[in-house]
């Protein structure tokens, strides 16, 4: 009797320390993780407007996420799927990369600092790709267009790889102007886009050769020195697109590699109801390196890597 009386004290001790462990594990977790929102919500705070992240860890997919379900406007962080759609049809024909694209004078567009160079003798499709995504030129987006179905070609795109938030509704730079309250174009969240993005540079929607041009010129983004680049340890490899517009609009979509980890994907969207407030890059790069402190809090290949 004593000997079953003992054996069941035993288990109640047990029980108890399990469970005491169990609440101890969930504070702290609850802890971490409100301090990295405190921190963007603090940072959101300084602004006149919203802060929204999508980031990921592919390494242990530890995922930081802040307003990521909000709708924001794009900006030029579209053009990843625009190019995209141009890059999957390259697939079926591959010399659709080496056909060249006249444009006259007038086709020019606010904002086109490669494609103004060669109005006499045009651009390949593989050069408007480029310059699309490394530096913006909106002309070059708006000739990509028509390879594509238009408008309606980059949103039939965005739901054949499973993205029902994005929503395209202007070329550009018309969609620029797109934000501020209740207005829904020309926008999707930072949680649909990042998970877009990584489709389109780690999943299967690009075969191999199109994924390594997509990422080459992702890679040679002359727009984002002063958004997640800036927050990035030197020494790591970023491609991004950023994109811009009114009501302060600030964006950016990254992916990043540091050295000998698997990639880290971050989407950063900040916009203002004020069609005047200034954009704000600063809260990008210190979003950024908000971000990835807490990424190396919670892994140990990147706790090896100095900061």
């Amino acid at each position: 009797m004593r000997l079953l009386l003992l054996n069941t004290i035993k288990l109640i001790i047990i029980v108890v320390l399990i469970s005491f462990c169990n609440i101890s594990s969930a504070l702290n977790y609850t802890k971490n993780n409100f301090t990295i929102l405190n921190k963007l919500k603090n940072l959101e705070s300084g602004t006149e407007g919203r802060l929204g992240i999508f980031a990921v860890n592919t390494e242990n997919e530890h995922v930081i996420k802040y307003r990521a379900n909000e709708i924001f406007p794009t900006g030029c962080t579209s053009k990843t799927i625009g190019v995209a759609a141009v890059l999957k049809k390259c697939m079926i024909n591959p010399s659709i990369l080496s056909k060249r694209i006249k444009y006259t004078k007038e086709e020019l567009a606010e904002w086109s600092p490669v494609t103004k160079k060669y109005v006499l003798d045009g651009m390949t499709v593989q050069e408007l790709c480029a310059a699309s995504i490394s530096l913006s030129d909106n002309t070059a987006m708006n000739l990509l267009l028509k390879l594509i179905g238009g408008i309606q070609g980059m949103n039939d795109f965005a739901r054949y790889i499973g993205d029902y938030s994005f929503r395209q509704d202007n070329d550009w730079p018309a969609e620029a102007f797109s934000g501020g309250a209740g207005n829904l174009k020309d926008s999707s969240t930072p949680k649909a886009m990042v998970e877009s993005f990584r489709k389109l540079t780690l999943g299967k929607v690009l075969d191999r050769p199109q994924r390594d041009l997509f990422t080459t010129w992702l890679i040679n983004t002359q727009t984002g020195s002063a958004r997640i680049r800036s927050g990035i340890p030197e020494g790591w490899i970023v491609g991004d697109k950023t994109g811009s517009g009114a009501y302060g609009s600030t964006n950016d979509l990254a992916i990043v590699w540091p050295p000998k980890h698997a990639p880290v994907l971050i989407g950063i969207y900040y916009t203002s109801d004020n069609s005047k407030a200034t954009r704000r890059e600063d809260v990008l790069c210190t979003a950024t390196r908000f971000l990835i402190e807490e990424f190396v809090k919670k892994d140990k290949k990147l706790q090896t890597r100095s900061l």
